[in-house]
């Protein structure tokens, strides 16, 4: 499929071809796919092509009227398949930075719907509603931030938009994770083109029976992407080699002088050194279905020459800014909520804000090119699309800037002809980098209007090696538009009471010491939380509860099991004594003389009583130490934060958990520490976790990375002080309270907490001149994570057909936890992991769950949670399903 669709008047290369010519990359599918789609090589270790659409206005530059009609269409089909009724209870959510204009267009064309779109701009104050990770970061990449917290919260129909929906991986955990905190009835998922595989194909039904909800998709075009084996590899080598052949011929990993990047295998050069692309396309129509009934929407970008550019040393261009006088209050785009009358007020003042735009542009500009910025897509596409309506004898064209690193490649086969190249200009909160600009340069264009909105309006956008300097280099004119930056009012919250309680300590509150630890909970032992495991599985996964508003049963082990719990502490005390020495030394040594331990409950409290504890024995040390709660998806007790900021210097915070998994709590502090600095100008503490031990490679303050038995791991209270995990319920938890946890009072003839702890700390004397030689060796080592368990854990997921990280849980103490609380599935065991996983084997038997060993694990084991759970996946006796 190396050429588009015939047009009417003369065939056109597929700016597809080039890639699937060097990479055997085929797209199947409908007629309208290679109108609709080009293909570009990414600059990416993970993924070796990138599907680039001419008709999203965000690599090719485009009829502003086609990016917005295909939007406008998506949503009017949405609206027929709902109802008015259901459209008008509707919410809309984009996804940054890619589909925020689509999703906005596609609210337009709902027209009774609110809109929002996910951010990668967090805003001091503004508590977010919800984040979501795409499956290739290990960082919260989306943010919810709506300026109206009841935004997410209704029961209508949650319409979902993304530019192409292909794994699905990043919409359905974005459902999963949304439907957990505000479940409803339907969703709608929307995307210019339905590319999934055969494999992927059934993914959406089953998602849908899952958490019992109705999930559509609607697509103007479907089709599948066929990836011959070894491609990644193919295409990074070609990467590197075009790379290295645009170095040798002036260019740079900078851009160089102009900010231009292209590569010349095949130039077609015009007359005068400028060039036009052959068969220059129409605008694509689309139908009132949303479908394109006109193949030809290929962009309009020229390559550039390659000689200098007369502007080329400029060394401050010359920027027309042009006051838009945009209507004050009026968000400029869907960051924190877009409503139906913000839309009115927007189309009222549009024909005004784009006649100053026409006023301000030369007399001979024939060639207008507006261009948005990242997240800002909506409000340049209006602009565009209206200045394109009333001046009728000029060419418009709209795309905008973006993160996304794409090889460029001259060439009419190709989709990304030049690439600009410049620095961040908006401050963004993951540090500064480089930003594209893709198809402008060599365009033809007579002017370029450059609109940002205020944020980004910085002395990096004006400088040198700046956007606008770039643009200078290949227009004679560059203009610059500023939306002011909306900031939502801070909500008013209740005043807070000036003191919140101290500490509740043993033996009223756990049967450690009052010395040992001191815990920011209250105490809810009078209410009964607990729930049959199955009950709670059903709940969690359907969307009907969070995993942390209940409590399971406790486990009562058998005779048997406290056998196994005795002998491997006897053979595993020394190992864990040596770790927990290691980390103290580390701890003092590089974070504080005098560190307040504050250990994440309930896994992490005796870890930190055991590191205050080796700190008093080598040290003569009186360490503070504190338990707070943590909860996926919730964040930190804020309270807790709050009562610590007050007594303590942050400082000296250490954060103490017992092991990693994937990671995930170590990113939810790193998150929810930043939201607490923003929301209450609090700064000082550290994200970083110290662990007893590190097999997920994701902290670098550690005493081992080896993955073996801890023996805490094995019980639940009964090796915690008797103290139940963390909960947090809106019915139970005001705003102004600690989480909250029980303490089983009544476990106490079972309780061997301070056994454990005795037992560890009696083989201090012998490990300390090791902790002294291991301790000087990590000080000295290279110890940055690396993030091995996250990869790992994700390609379980797809491998086992999970498809949802949460359901995987590597490494011992996470798989214990698996077969105590949860509904496992299976268990996955290293081949020759011997006395580690006794106590794994025997609950598994108990449970019925099969153990299943594989060669190449990077964990001694983990455990799988039944990814479709109901209780008719297990038996009368609740045992699980052999599958």
């Amino acid at each position: 499929m190396n050429r588009a669709v015939n047009n009417g008047a003369s065939d056109q290369v597929w700016t597809g071809s080039w890639v699937a010519e060097r990479l055997g990359v085929e797209l199947v599918g409908d007629d309208e796919l290679t109108g609709l789609l080009g293909l570009a090589l990414r600059r990416n270790p993970k993924r070796a092509h990138l599907l680039v659409s001419n008709v999203l206005g965000k690599h090719v530059p485009q009829s502003p009227s086609v990016v917005y009609g295909a939007g406008f269409a998506l949503g009017r089909r949405v609206r027929e398949l709902l109802g008015d009724d259901e459209a008008g209870r509707a919410v809309v959510l984009g996804y940054a930075e890619t589909a925020t204009g689509l999703g906005h267009s596609v609210a337009d064309g709902l027209a009774l719907a609110p809109y929002l779109h996910s951010t990668r701009r967090p805003i001091p104050g503004i508590a977010p509603a919800g984040g979501f990770e795409e499956s290739h970061s290990h960082a919260t990449s989306h943010l919810l931030l709506p300026e109206d917290p009841a935004l997410l919260a209704g029961d209508g129909p949650l319409v979902l938009v993304d530019d192409e929906f292909s794994t699905g991986n990043t919409v359905l955990n974005t459902v999963r994770d949304l439907h957990e905190r505000y479940p409803r009835q339907r969703y709608v998922v929307v995307a210019l083109v339905d590319m999934r595989s055969a494999a992927n194909a059934g993914r959406l039904e089953e998602f849908a029976r899952e958490i019992g909800a109705r999930v559509d998709l609607v697509a103007a075009a479907s089709g599948t992407v066929r990836l011959p084996e070894g491609v990644l590899e193919k295409g990074q080598a070609l990467v590197a080699r075009y790379e290295a052949e645009s170095a040798a011929v002036g260019g740079s990993s900078s851009a160089g002088a102009s900010g231009l990047v292209a590569q010349f295998p095949a130039p077609l050069r015009g007359d005068a050194g400028t060039a036009s692309l052959e068969g220059d396309a129409d605008a694509a129509s689309l139908g009132t279905d949303g479908r394109t009934t006109h193949p030809g929407a290929r962009g309009t970008a020229r390559p550039a020459p390659t000689g200098p550019h007369p502007d080329d040393n400029r060394p401050h261009p010359h920027i027309t800014r042009v006051d838009l006088h945009w209507p004050p209050g009026l968000p400029d785009g869907g960051r924190h909520g877009f409503t139906p009358t913000h839309r009115i007020r927007l189309e009222r003042a549009l024909p005004t804000m784009a006649a100053r735009l026409a006023e301000a542009l030369p007399e001979d500009a024939r060639r207008v090119h507006i261009l948005g910025f990242e997240e800002l897509m909506y409000a340049p596409l209006r602009l565009a699309r209206e200045l394109e309506q009333i001046a009728s004898d000029t060419e418009v064209r709209y795309s905008t800037t973006t993160r996304s690193p794409v090889l460029a490649v001259d060439d009419p086969g190709y989709a990304i002809r030049t690439r600009l190249v410049f620095p961040a200009h908006d401050d963004p909160a993951d540090g500064p980098g480089e930003r594209y600009a893709y198809n402008v340069a060599g365009a033809g264009f007579d002017a370029v209007i450059a609109v940002v909105d205020s944020t980004a309006d910085t002395p990096e956008l004006h400088a040198p090696d700046g956007l606008l300097a770039r643009l200078a280099a290949h227009t004679p004119h560059v203009l610059l538009a500023v939306v002011p930056s909306y900031v939502p009012e801070p909500p008013l919250v209740p005043e807070r009471p000036d003191m919140l309680p101290e500490p509740l300590r043993g033996p009223a509150f756990s049967s450690y010491a009052p010395e040992e630890v001191g815990w920011l909970l209250q105490d809810l032992s009078d209410v009964t939380l607990e729930a049959p495991t199955e009950e709670r599985e059903e709940a969690i996964q359907s969307g009907g509860a969070h995993y942390a508003e209940s409590l399971p049963v406790e486990y009562q082990p058998s005779e048997q099991y406290q056998e196994l719990f005795h002998a491997a502490l006897d053979t595993s005390a020394a190992r864990i004594a040596r770790a927990v020495g290691a980390v103290t030394e580390l701890v003092l040594a590089e974070r504080s003389p005098r560190p307040v331990l504050v250990s994440l409950a309930r896994a992490g409290t005796p870890v930190g009583v055991l590191m205050r504890r080796w700190a008093e024995y080598r040290h003569g040390l009186d360490l503070p130490h504190y338990a707070v709660s943590i909860v996926r998806g919730r964040g930190i007790d804020v309270n807790a934060l709050r009562w610590l900021a007050a007594h303590h210097d942050p400082a000296d915070v250490v954060f103490v958990d017992g092991w990693t998994g994937k990671g995930a709590i170590t990113r939810e502090l790193a998150d929810a520490l930043r939201e607490f600095e923003e929301a209450e100008g609090v700064s000082g503490f550290d994200p970083e976790i110290a662990v007893l031990a590190d097999p997920g490679s994701c902290v670098r303050t550690y005493g081992t990375r080896e993955d073996f038995l801890i023996p805490s791991a094995c019980l639940n209270s009964t090796v915690s002080g008797l103290i139940s995990r963390t909960v947090l319920r809106a019915d139970l938890v005001g705003p102004n309270d600690y989480h909250g946890a029980k303490f089983y009072r009544e476990l106490a003839g079972a309780d061997v907490s301070v056994d454990f702890l005795d037992a560890v700390a009696a083989r201090f004397p012998e490990v300390a001149d090791a902790v002294d030689a291991l301790a000087k060796e990590l000080l000295s080592a290279d110890r940055s994570p690396t993030w091995e368990g996250w990869a790992a854990v994700e390609r379980i997921s797809e491998e086992y057909g999970i498809h949802d990280v949460n359901l995987v849980k590597p490494g011992v103490g996470e798989t214990t936890r698996v077969l105590l609380r949860r509904v496992p599935w299976k268990i996955l065991a290293r081949a020759g992991a011997g006395a580690d996983l006794d106590h794994v084997r025997l609950l598994a038997e108990q449970r019925g769950v099969p153990v299943e060993e594989v060669a190449e694990l990077p964990y001694t084991c983990v455990g799988l949670i039944h990814p479709k759970y109901t209780r008719g996946a297990t038996g009368a006796d609740g045992r699980a399903v052999t599958v």
